[in-house]
């Protein structure tokens, strides 16, 4: 058992895509950021959490910036990029990068949201640094390297209903014309006597 001290000094990094995309493509669902949050600073002192966020020209996004925000976490938005030929690229490895090694001397722990095995150098650079690295990650999609760099690894996959949000489902959110209502409501199985 890892044991975490109250009087740790916390450092959050938030790879969104990277835990968007993996909550997405394994569970058809969204991630729970407050959960995730709570989970990185697991009662210790908070010092800075980022969130990596990519904005899009339509801004559909601003909402969800907003809650990030809400929640007490920093973003660090950059704007999608779109190539001619509809390639588009948003990458925030080196971003994330250089924020760790900024917050690196007013730590004791790097809390990195992301399965991305491109953080294994600076995991190592971290832990050269005498900081402890936590990795919070989807363990099926997160680098085999970067879990065992790590000085712990939590796997959001050991407790799904709690870090991602859940869909709910109920008559008043459905499409009235796709639902079968015979289905729903089956004709009764008694026979009405006279």
């Amino acid at each position: 058992m890892v044991i975490k001290h109250i009087g740790q000094r916390v450092g959050v990094l938030i790879d969104v895509q990277n835990l968007y995309h993996s909550a997405r493509n394994l569970y058809q669902s969204r991630v729970n950021f407050q959960e995730i949050l709570k989970l990185a600073i697991s009662g210790r002192n908070l010092i800075r959490a980022f969130a990596y966020v990519v904005r899009t020209k339509t801004g559909e996004e601003k909402p969800f910036f907003e809650a990030l925000i809400k929640l007490g976490i920093e973003t660090r938005i950059r704007d999608l990029q779109e190539f001619y030929g509809g390639m588009k690229k948003a990458d925030w490895d080196v971003g994330i990068v250089i924020d760790a090694v900024r917050m690196a001397p007013s730590v004791d722990v790097v809390v990195l949201a992301s399965g991305d095995g491109d953080f294994i150098d600076l995991t190592n650079y971290l832990k050269n640094q005498g900081k402890r690295v936590e990795v919070i990650a989807f363990g099926r999609s997160s680098s085999r390297g970067l879990k065992e760099t790590a000085d712990e690894f939590i796997d959001i996959e050991e407790n799904p209903e709690k870090y991602l949000l859940q869909k709910k489902r109920s008559l008043f959110n459905l499409d009235i014309k796709k639902i079968n209502i015979k289905k729903i409501f089956p004709k009764p199985r008694w026979k009405h006597s006279n």
